[in-house]
C-alpha cells in the first residue's frame, strides 16, 4: 500500500503541472465545463455526482477520437486494455484494472459485462462489429452487480444509443476515405411518424485493406477488412407517462484473419513484414450478429417508474485463422476454424423511485437469462487434424436493489448507499474431441458432459459526502462475481465434468470528484484495493499447447487508481488527460499436482502505467465555418502477455491521433469535412502477443494512416 500511495502522490503532482485531461468537453456552458450526464446508476445524474470510477464519451469525443469500435476504447479509458483473441480477430478481449479473460471459449463468462441500451452481450465473439448512432459510451471500472442484469468482476460497459426524435425530419450520411483504400459510409434518417411515433434507419459499410499481402493460397491479404451493418428503431410515445422503444441491429463481418507474426522475446525489437506465404490458406470469415430490443418505460406517478427491458440477441460466427509466421517449427504454418452459434433472451424488470421529498431514491430489478449454443473450433496442423465440438445451456437468475438516502441533516451533504444482488446460475455443456494424425487412427480425447448449479449474495455499501457545492469524496466497498462453468479444453474428461467454480472479487475504492474555478477544472480521482480469490486459473498441459485445465486455484490483489483532469483553457479550448495505475499480484495459485506455483503466473494485459493527453479547440465562426480540432496521445507501459510464460513480454507503445475538420463549412449548415491521421509518428506496437508452442508470436497494430471525413446533415 505504500507504494501505492507515493505513486498516487506522484501523479497527482504530475497531473497538476501538466493540466490535462479527458477529451470529453469541446464546449463551454455559463464559462464553465459542459456537464456530462450519465445513467450509470439508472437515471439521469452528473457524472460528478455519481460515487464510482467511470469514463464517458458523448458522440461529439466519439468523433474527435474516431472511435469506430469497441476496440478503439482502449486508446481512451485509463486502465482499460482491449485486444483481438489470436485464434479470431473478430473476437475481442476486453481488460479493466487487470482483470480479463485472455481465452475465447464460449462456455465462459467475461468478467467485464457489455452492454447495448441495458441488454446484456454475452459472448465475445463478435464484438468488433460497427458501433451505429452512439449518444454515450459509459465504461465503469470496479465490481458491478447490484444495478445491472449480469454481475461482473471487472467493470461493466454500457453503449447507449440514439433514440429516434418525434416529429422532425432528418438525416445524416458521412463518408470516409483513407489510406489502404478505406471506405466508410454511414447513412441514418429519422422519420416522424404522427405525432407519437419516429423510426429511425441506419446502414453502415466499410471496407479496408491489411497491411500484410498473403504470398500463399487463398486472399490476396492478410487483416482485410470488409463489414456491414443496418440499424432500425421505433419510438412510441402516445402519453407523458408511457414510452415504448424498440431497436434491431444486424451486422456483417467477413474480415481476412489478421497476420500472426513470429516475433523475437522483450526487449529485441520486432522488424514488421510485408508479404508471407505457407501451405494454410487464407480465407475470409463470415459472422453476423443481430439483436433486438424492446424497453417499456411506465411513469406510474410523478415518483415511481417502471421499467421492462427484454432483449433477444443470436450470433453466427465463423473465422478461419491461419499461422504462418515462417518455418520457425515443424507444428508451422497451421489454421484454426473456429465456428459458433448461440441465442441469448433476457428479461429485466426496474422499479425505479424516490421517497422523502427526495431524501430516499432507490432501485430493485429482477433479471432472467437464458443461453445456448454450439460451436467448432478445428485445428489443422501438420500433425495432425483436431476438431472439437462443445455445447452449451446456461440460465440465470437474480433479484437486486439498491437505496441511496440523503438525511436532512448536515445540510444534506452527506449521501448514504447500501444494495445487494441475489443470483443463481444453472450450467450444462458437452464436449467431443478427436485427434487424427496424418496416416493414422482417430482417437477419441474428450467425450464428457456435466451440469452445475452456483448462487452468490452480493452487497455494496457507499457513503458520500459533499464538501461543497462542487467537490465531494466518496468511500465504497462492493464485491464481484463471476459464475463457475465448464472447460472444452480440458485435459482429461474427469477435469471437463468436473468444471470450474465461481470467483470472487471484494473492492474497496475511495474517490474525490471536483470541479474549480468556476467549473474551469474538472478533476477526479479514485484509489481502489481488491481481493481477489478462487480465481479461475489455466493450467496448460506442457505437451499440448491446446489443452488447458480451469481451476480455482488462484489468490491474488489488485490495487491502483485512475485520474481524470480537464482544463477550459479559453472558450473553446479544453485540454485533457488521465492516467492509470495497476499492481495487480498473484499471492497463491496451486495446479493440479498440488504445487505452489504462485511465482511462475503474471497478471496479463495489466500495463502497470497508462495516461492520456488530448487537445480539443473549436472556433466561433469564421467565414470558412467552425474549426475543429483534435490531438491525443495515449500511451500505456510493458506488460505480460501470457500467465504462465512471464518472458512473453508485450513492449510498451504511445500512438499520436489527431484531426482537423471545418463544420458548417462555407455557411452551409450541417456539412463538415475533417482531414484526420493515426499512429503518425507510424510506431510499432502489438495488437496482441502470445505463443504457439515455444514460438512467440504476436499481430502488430496498424502502421500510420491517412484520410479524409465528409458528413453532412440535413
Amino acid at each position: 500500500m505504500d507504494n501505492l500511495i507515493s505513486r498516487y502522490a506522484i501523479a497527482l503532482g504530475l497531473l497538476g503541472l501538466a493540466a490535462p485531461a479527458f477529451a470529453q468537453d469541446t464546449e463551454s456552458t455559463g464559462g464553465g465545463l459542459s456537464e456530462i450526464v450519465v445513467t450509470a446508476q439508472k437515471r439521469s445524474e452528473s457524472l460528478q455526482d455519481t460515487p464510482i470510477s467511470i469514463s464517458a464519451l458523448d458522440s461529439d469525443a466519439l468523433e474527435a477520437k474516431r472511435v469506430v469500435s469497441l476496440a478503439d476504447l482502449s486508446s481512451a479509458v485509463p486502465n482499460m486494455q482491449v485486444s483481438p483473441h489470436p485464434n479470431t480477430g473478430t473476437t475481442l478481449r476486453v481488460t479493466i484494472r487487470g482483470i480479463g479473460e485472455p481465452s475465447a471459449t464460449q462456455t465462459r463468462d467475461a468478467p467485464v459485462a457489455v452492454y447495448v441500451d441495458g441488454v446484456y452481450v454475452a459472448k465475445g465473439q463478435g464484438l468488433a462489429n460497427e458501433l451505429a448512432e452512439l449518444e454515450r459510451v459509459e465504461v465503469l471500472r470496479g465490481p458491478q452487480g447490484t444495478l445491472y442484469g449480469r454481475n461482473a468482476t471487472a467493470g461493466a460497459i454500457n453503449f447507449i444509443t440514439r433514440p429516434p426524435e418525434l416529429g422532425e425530419w432528418k438525416g445524416k450520411q458521412s463518408l470516409t476515405f483513407g489510406s489502404r483504400s478505406e471506405f466508410r459510409s454511414r447513412t441514418s434518417v429519422n422519420v416522424p411518424i404522427g405525432e407519437t411515433l419516429a423510426a429511425e434507419l441506419t446502414y453502415v459499410r466499410v471496407k479496408k485493406h491489411g497491411f500484410v499481402r498473403n504470398l500463399g493460397a487463398g486472399s490476396k491479404r492478410f487483416g482485410d477488412t470488409d463489414r456491414q451493418a443496418v440499424r432500425g428503431a421505433l419510438l412510441w410515445r402516445p402519453s407523458d407517462n408511457f414510452e415504448a422503444r424498440y431497436t434491431y441491429d444486424s451486422s456483417w463481418i467477413e474480415d481476412t484473419s489478421p497476420f500472426n507474426q513470429a516475433v523475437p522475446l522483450y526487449p529485441d525489437e520486432v522488424r514488421a513484414r510485408s508479404g508471407s506465404s505457407g501451405s494454410a490458406v487464407l480465407r475470409p470469415g463470415d459472422s453476423r450478429v443481430q439483436g433486438h430490443n424492446l424497453t417499456l418505460t411506465y411513469d406510474l406517478n410523478d415518483n415511481l417508474t417502471l421499467k421492462s427491458i427484454t432483449g433477444y440477441r443470436k450470433l453466427r460466427d465463423e473465422t478461419n485463422q491461419v499461422y504462418n509466421p515462417g518455418p520457425v517449427r515443424a507444428f508451422l504454418p497451421f489454421n484454426n476454424v473456429n465456428t459458433t452459434n448461440q441465442k441469448q433472451f433476457s428479461q429485466e424488470f426496474q422499479l425505479i423511485g424516490d421517497a422523502l421529498d427526495g431524501g430516499l431514491k432507490y432501485i430493485g430489478g429482477l433479471y432472467y437469462f437464458s443461453e445456448s449454443g454450439d460451436g467448432l473450433d478445428l485445428s489443422n496442423m501438420p500433425s495432425g487434424l483436431s476438431p472439437r465440438e462443445t455445447e452449451w445451456n446456461n440460465k440465470a437468475y437474480a433479484v437486486f436493489g439498491q437505496a441511496t438516502w440523503t438525511p436532512q441533516f448536515l445540510d444534506e451533504r452527506l449521501h448514504i448507499t447500501v444494495g445487494a444482488r441475489w443470483s443463481k446460475d444453472k450450467r450444462k455443456a458437452d464436449v467431443f474431441s478427436t485427434r487424427t494424425p496424418p496416416g493414422g487412427a482417430t482417437v477419441v480425447l474428450l467425450d464428457a458432459e456435466g451440469s452445475r448449479s452456483f448462487s452468490d449474495f452480493s452487497p455494496t455499501g457507499t457513503i458520500q459526502f459533499d464538501i461543497s457545492d462542487d467537490v465531494n469524496i466518496y468511500a465504497k466497498i462492493s464485491k464481484g462475481y463471476k459464475t463457475g462453468g465448464f472447460n472444452p479444453t480440458a485435459t482429461t474428461p474427469a477435469r471437463f465434468v468436473a468444471g470450474f467454480g465461481p470467483e470472487t472479487l471484494v473492492s474497496y475504492e475511495a474517490g474525490l470528484k471536483s470541479e474549480l474555478f468556476d467549473r474551469r477544472i474538472r478533476f477526479n480521482v479514485s484509489a481502489y484495493y481488491s481481493k481477489y480469490k478462487d480465481i479461475q486459473t489455466n493450467v496448460f498441459d506442457p505437451f499440448n499447447p491446446r489443452l488447458f485445465d480451469v481451476i480455482n486455484a488462484g489468490k491474488a490483489v489488485t490495487q491502483g487508481f485512475e485520474a481524470d483532469l480537464t482544463a477550459l483553457l479559453f472558450d473553446g479550448m479544453t485540454i485533457s488527460g488521465s492516467y492509470g495505475y495497476v499492481d495487480p499480484k498473484f499471492k497463491k495459485v496451486v495446479d493440479l499436482g498440488g504445487n505452489d506455483v504462485t511465482d511462475l503466473f503474471k497478471f496479463t494485459f495489466a500495463p502497470k502505467n497508462s495516461f492520456t493527453l488530448s487537445a480539443d479547440y473549436k472556433s466561433p465562426v469564421t467565414p470558412l465555418g467552425v474549426v475543429e480540432m483534435n490531438v491525443n496521445y495515449a500511451w500505456q507501459d510493458k506488460y505480460f502477455a501470457l500467465a504462465n510464460n512471464p518472458e512473453v513480454v508485450t513492449r510498451a507503445n504511445g500512438l499520436l491521433n489527431g484531426r482537423f475538420g471545418l463544420s458548417d463549412l462555407a455557411g452551409v449548415e450541417g456539412l463538415r469535412v475533417a482531414l484526420w491521421g493515426r499512429n503518425i509518428t507510424n510506431a510499432k506496437y502489438y495488437l496482441t502477443h502470445f505463443a504457439v508452442g515455444d514460438v512467440p508470436v504476436a499481430q502488430l497494430g496498424e502502421p500510420r494512416s491517412w484520410g479524409v471525413d465528409l458528413s453532412m446533415e440535413f
